[in-house]
């Protein structure tokens, strides 16, 4: 299970291979070739959010979290325990960069997590309606369930934008 409510309305830290379940804000910092996932039950006002660091878990099962493949089963059977049915959820994903271009596409880890994301979220039937992923800029996310799970993006060149 989740960590529990932060105290006072605090924003929840999301640190990489960690996950959040909730109404209150989270938020996790320096997505790089990383991605950030939220899943939203607009019904019940219920999210998730996720740092996903990899796309394959390779069968480790240490911090599932880390991994695509088993981060999104796993948000979803904790937001199911929340009362979240999968056919009302909707996804939004930021991250994804290209952080080191002169390895060439083959090990653009940022490329392969966002289309790790985008497979297992069609096979879980369930649409990502926003993405802010790709480039060649770092990005950290707010996540606000209660606010009808608007996400802020905040890139590393300054710019900002709302998902």
């Amino acid at each position: 299970m989740a960590d529990p409510v932060p105290p006072n309305g605090q924003t929840a830290m999301i640190g990489i291979g960690e996950y959040r379940v909730g109404s209150f804000p989270m938020m996790t910092i320096g997505l790089g070739s990383c991605i950030g996932l939220t899943l939203y039950d607009d019904s019940l006002k219920v999210g998730a959010m996720v740092h996903i660091m990899l796309p394959e878990s390779a069968g480790r099962e240490d911090r599932p979290g880390k991994y695509a493949d088993t981060a999104i089963p796993l948000l979803l059977k904790e937001l199911g325990a929340h009362g979240c049915k999968s056919r009302s959820l909707v996804a939004k994903m930021a991250g994804g960069a290209c952080m080191f271009e002169y390895f060439g596409t083959n090990l653009n880890i940022g490329e392969r997590n966002a289309e790790k994301v985008r497979a297992l979220l069609k096979e879980h039937n369930i649409p990502l309606i926003k993405e802010d992923v790709g480039g060649k800029v770092g990005r950290s996310v707010t996540f606000h369930p209660a606010s009808g799970g608007k996400v802020n993006v905040r890139r590393a060149d300054g710019t900002t934008g709302v998902l």
